[in-house]
């Protein structure tokens, strides 16, 4: 099961701690595509996280339901292997030729990696010369461990598909949200329910990627603490109104504020970093996916935290969807990013 390499015919599925998506596309041209199906099914936390027996058969049950409604027939999947499971990082070594650094980074990864090189499923990929020191490299590793990813296999392949390929989910994101032609480096942001998932990339290519335990569950865990509110009225607020300090007298704002300014730190630990290992490599914006497209004000939250312009990022920028497909994405469209990229997945 590779994380990164390219795969022939297939369509792409994301399990996520709220849904599940998949997605199945037709190349158009170099970075263009069409739509020819998806599928979504909801998911409750429970069904999502739990390593139960009942939990995983209905986890099969909702896959199966989301790639039967879509129409998809084909049988060979590209999975989305969560941040949380995964390991991402980029690392310098000395320049020199493919052959030879096939046979040398098999010696060095243990290094790099957070378990022993035999627990693990490894992958990397060459970035090209380091952004700053030209003698040396930049490598993309990425890792799992070896029983989370053959637990994973089995389960899908239990289902009747053929997994071709796996990707990190913040890796696959990257593909659908920067948009073509991009030459400077973006932060990207996509808040999920329970975590989020940043990657600073340059040109097409992530330079750091990292998540922090902080999602949409967090802000409204601080509202009803702080509301008095119940959950479900608290996740309403925040959606509805947002960051706004003058909605609802500021009340909703006041009682995440806490939390979004710890947020707000990671953000920044990641941007100086990111300025520290490449001090001639400028940001030139951020892009807003998940829940930070959604939530209103965040955008402007953090650009007055970061002192980089925001936008909301279109994972669909690149593929062409029937206007009918349009309107019933309408609502959940933002949540696509990671299937979409891992569906836009080229053959190598």
């Amino acid at each position: 099961m590779a994380l990164l390499k390219g795969v022939g015919d297939f369509f792409a599925l994301d399990i996520g701690t709220n849904a599940v998506r998949v997605v199945q596309l037709s190349s158009t041209g170099p970075d263009s595509w069409s739509l020819q199906h998806y599928g979504y099914a909801p998911i409750d936390e429970k069904t999502a996280s739990g390593g139960s027996a009942e939990s995983q058969r209905r986890l099969g049950e909702i896959i199966m339901t989301a790639v039967g409604q879509s129409g998809i027939k084909e049988k060979n999947v590209v999975i989305g292997l969560p941040s949380s499971k995964t390991f991402t990082t980029v690392i310098d070594i000395p320049s020199m030729g493919e052959a030879e650094l096939r046979s040398t980074i098999k010696y060095q990864i243990d290094q790099y990696i957070p378990m022993s090189i035999d627990e693990a499923k490894v992958d990397w990929a060459l970035l090209g010369q380091s952004l700053h020191d030209p003698k040396m490299q930049e490598v993309l590793l990425a890792s799992t461990a070896n029983a989370y990813a053959e637990e994973r296999l089995e389960f899908i392949e239990a289902l009747g598909l053929n997994v071709v390929g796996a990707e990190p989910d913040p890796l696959a994101m990257i593909r659908s949200l920067l948009p073509g032609g991009v030459t400077d480096a973006r932060l990207i942001i996509d808040v999920g329910e329970q975590s989020t998932d940043l990657a600073i990339t340059f040109g097409d290519s992530p330079r750091l990627v990292r998540t922090i335990p902080t999602g949409l569950k967090s802000l409204i865990k601080a509202a009803v603490q702080n509301l008095n509110v119940q959950e479900d009225q608290a996740r309403q607020f925040i959606l509805k109104f947002g960051l706004a300090p003058d909605r609802l007298e500021g009340q909703v704002y006041r009682s995440i504020e806490s939390t979004l300014d710890n947020f707000a730190a990671e953000l920044i630990k990641s941007i100086k970093f990111f300025q520290t290992r490449y001090p001639n490599t400028p940001l030139g914006g951020i892009l807003l996916s998940g829940f930070s497209a959604v939530v209103p004000q965040f955008g402007e939250y953090v650009s007055a935290k970061t002192g980089l312009a925001s936008v909301v990022a279109n994972p669909w920028q690149k593929i062409r969807v029937a206007q009918s497909d349009q309107q019933k994405l309408a609502s959940i469209a933002s949540e696509f990013a990671t299937v979409i990229g891992l569906a836009q997945r080229r053959n190598k």
